[in-house]
């Protein structure tokens, strides 16, 4: 590849972008609607058409914080160019496949970080690394799902105390008209999240190639293209993931399921607010884990949650390796 694409080149590197993006709502389809699809209130179908409605609509509700963050606060802008680009997206794409393809619920958007940080210091060593910004986004690693965890917890114990007139039976015929809501929620923060990713990507791409006038923005044709790749993604689902999310860390009533939805949309809605790009599965598994821990600890399956873990602290280095690898391919052509 050349420092300045022709046209068709470009295009095509836009259409990995966005294949990314695809892929994004494919996998983490999950996150949104594992609590309602394991609680019965939707059938599978039907709950991916309500999930991919709202992550399509979520540019309305948010800025755009988290893609100029991904764009400019990873690696430095001046750096990228189509290889760094093309060595990232392939690095995401590749390892959001294998755990796609083993039903691991991995972070795509770390794995599009590890993937433009590997490309970016294969290009350019550590000095092109933005330091602040891999703090950050480090942080929320660790940070998101302790948070959602926390008010997944406390959510339950609010209802367990507004509801403790009502029998199981009333409770359940309320939370399963509420989870729509929430669920509808934590598909808005998916969406203005993990949609903003691959916005910040295709952004600095352009930026690069001289074609953003007025500095550093994101076109709005490249925001509704994301996020229609994106609910596109997660309208066609992704079956296995939405099995382990929704019954095998722990068993969820539709209150909890309620609980564990509405806890990771408000640590999304804060997440996005502040422009730092957080995973939606670590999110989403925290809140699981903290109203199964809420009935008792034994009720989480914590082996299945330790493997979760695990794929999470591997994503970054594991993409990153692959980044680099498909960035130096483009060297020898």
């Amino acid at each position: 590849m050349e420092a300045h694409l022709a046209f068709p080149l470009l295009v095509a590197l836009i259409g990995i972008a966005l294949a990314f993006d695809f892929l994004n709502g494919l996998h983490d389809a999950a996150n949104s609607i594992a609590t309602i699809v394991s609680t019965r209130v939707l059938k599978p179908q039907y709950a991916v058409a309500w999930a991919a409605f709202f992550n399509f609509i979520a540019f309305l509700f948010f800025g755009l914080h988290v893609a100029e963050t991904v764009g400019k606060g990873i690696v430095d802008a001046s750096i990228i160019d189509p290889q760094v680009i093309f060595g990232a997206l392939m690095g995401a794409i590749a390892w959001n496949l294998i755990t796609w393809g083993l039903g691991i619920p991995s972070s795509s958007s770390h794995a599009l970080i590890g993937g433009l940080l590997g490309a970016g210091t294969a290009k350019a060593g550590l000095s092109a690394v933005v330091w602040t910004g891999v703090f950050k986004t480090s942080a929320a690693i660790v940070l998101s799902p302790a948070i959602g965890l926390v008010l997944a917890l406390l959510l339950v114990l609010i209802i367990s105390w507004v509801f403790r007139r009502f029998t199981p039976q009333g409770a359940d015929r309320v939370f399963r008209k509420l989870q729509l809501v929430s669920a509808s929620l934590y598909s808005l923060g998916h969406g203005g999240n993990d949609a903003q990713k691959t916005m910040g990507i295709i952004a600095v791409l352009l930026y690069s190639q001289g074609m953003l006038t007025g500095g550093f923005h994101v076109p709005f044709w490249v925001v509704i293209s994301c996020q229609a790749a994106m609910g596109l993604g997660t309208l066609l689902g992704g079956w296995k993931i939405v099995h382990t999310m929704g019954s095998k860390i722990t068993r969820l009533t539709p209150a909890q399921g309620f609980c564990a939805e509405t806890g990771g949309a408000m640590t999304l809605f804060l997440a996005t607010h502040l422009g730092v790009p957080v995973s939606t599965t670590h999110t989403i598994t925290g809140a699981i884990v903290g109203v199964g821990a809420s009935r008792r600890l034994s009720a989480v399956r914590w082996n299945v949650a330790s493997s979760i873990v695990i794929a999470w602290v591997v994503t970054l280095p594991a993409a990153g390796v692959i980044g680099a690898a498909f960035y130096w391919l483009t060297r020898l052509f």
